[in-house]
């Protein structure tokens, strides 16, 4: 059994979701980063996995190079460095197509079904896949110089740039000083105002900031807290939007749910297309992003935003969190629904955190009859495993879309179309 610290070489045979390269040694499974299938490499082990059933490791030479393997363009980014990206080393197209097959990997084992779904390019992204995030976050040291944090580790990594952000937020006059009493610096470039810089912890509330989304010619702008959540590829929003609404396909009249639903990204353009007739209820657990949302969606008197975790909402137990020492906890609490919620939608539109809807919010969600459910997934196994509980709830699956909203990291976006099964 292998031991932390101990190097032997390795055939990367395949690709796991987390952006590791798979080998095997003396039976065990070994993860690597920094290899990619096909490759021979000698590796290091970092970590051992619960019960000795797998290693992690760091490539730390490539015997056998991979066609597809690439000269980082970050003098950073390698194992044991910035922990940002871990693609680099592999060419832009094959970056895709790694993302595509483990979002095939995991829904035939998730949901026993074949699907294939090319990872697509979006729109504003630059042919070298740098320059694509308009938000970084850095952090400090106690020393108080800002960098970026080593890869499963709280270690910093002292940088001169991050070439993923767009110019403005590569780490202009943030990477040369000394900050005092901060713990992290946010870079923000959004697509309306000046370039905004916040520093942790906050003396005052988060300044904000104003994201403009232009789809078929129409413009609406929002309004949301720089250090809140929005997409971070600039050409994420509309792509999402404008996929949202043609798979729906939202008519006037229609009672739309957006779940977990922001600053109202999707609600306003659901809002507009199903008129005045019809209805939006956005549910969103975070209250900047709540206040910011009323603000957002002031001008449409068919939408109503609540404030509350969707499963508290529902009146369906919290998915249960693990202890310190292992076991799975959870605090006792009233399951009551919310009767502001209504007992049927027409649309549905889901996009969770990482960690998915799960069993309960889904099978709530199929129990309303939605005739069509929009899932934005920022993570494919989660995604998996939540349209196996719908499809078991009479949902079949209808098309896929997936986007490269983070070029040279393993981290892509996918949105998936359920239709209630006649």
């Amino acid at each position: 059994m292998a031991e932390v610290g101990e190097t032997f070489e390795v055939e990367v045979t395949g690709f796991a979701h987390g952006g590791l390269g798979v080998a095997r040694h003396d039976g065990q499974v070994v993860f690597v980063a920094g290899g990619l299938p096909g490759e021979k490499v000698q590796v290091i082990v970092t970590e051992l996995g619960s019960g000795g059933r797998f290693v992690r490791s760091d490539a730390t030479a490539v015997r056998a190079a991979s066609p597809h393997r690439v000269e980082p363009p970050c003098q950073y980014s390698a194992p044991g460095g910035c922990g940002g990206c871990d693609l680099q080393h592999a060419a832009l197209g094959y970056q895709r197509e790694l993302k595509a097959a483990v979002l095939a990997e995991q829904f035939a084992r998730l949901t026993r079904r074949e699907i294939s779904v090319p990872v697509q390019e979006l729109p504003g992204a630059q042919p070298d896949g740098l320059g694509t995030r308009t938000r970084v976050e850095f952090a400090v040291s106690a020393q108080g110089r800002a960098g970026l944090r080593r890869a499963r580790s709280h270690e910093l990594v002292e940088i001169e740039c991050c070439l993923l952000g767009v110019p403005g937020a590569q780490g202009e006059d943030v990477l040369d000083r000394t900050w005092r009493d901060t713990t992290a610096v946010d870079v923000i470039v959004p697509s309306v105002g000046p370039r905004t810089v916040v520093p942790t912890p906050v003396a005052a509330a988060a300044p904000v900031v104003t994201e403009r989304v232009e789809i078929d010619g129409r413009s609406l702008d929002f309004h949301v807290s720089a250090r809140g959540f929005w997409q971070v590829h600039p050409g994420a929003p509309p792509a999402f939007v404008a996929s949202v609404l043609r798979m729906l396909n939202p008519q006037p009249g229609d009672r739309v749910l957006d779940l977990y639903a922001g600053v109202g990204l999707f609600a306003a353009f659901l809002a507009d297309a199903v008129t005045p007739l019809g209805q939006v209820i956005a549910v969103e657990s975070d209250a900047d992003a709540c206040r910011h949302a009323r603000g957002n969606l002031a001008a449409y008197r068919n939408a109503l935003v609540i404030q509350g975790r969707v499963d508290d909402l529902f009146g369906v137990p919290r998915p249960k969190r693990r202890g310190a020492a292992g076991q799975r906890t959870s605090r006792p609490r009233k399951l009551r629904r919310s009767p502001l919620l209504p007992e049927s939608a027409d649309l549905v539109v889901l996009d969770p955190p990482r960690s998915g809807a799960g069993q309960s919010v889904c099978r709530v969600i199929a129990g309303l009859r939605p005739r069509a459910i929009a899932y934005v997934a920022c993570d494919p196994a989660a995604l998996a495993r939540d349209a196996a509980y719908l499809l078991d709830q009479g949902y079949e699956l209808g098309e896929v879309q997936a986007f490269d909203a983070f070029p040279m990291t393993h981290h892509f976006e996918t949105i998936a179309l359920f239709t209630r099964r006649a």
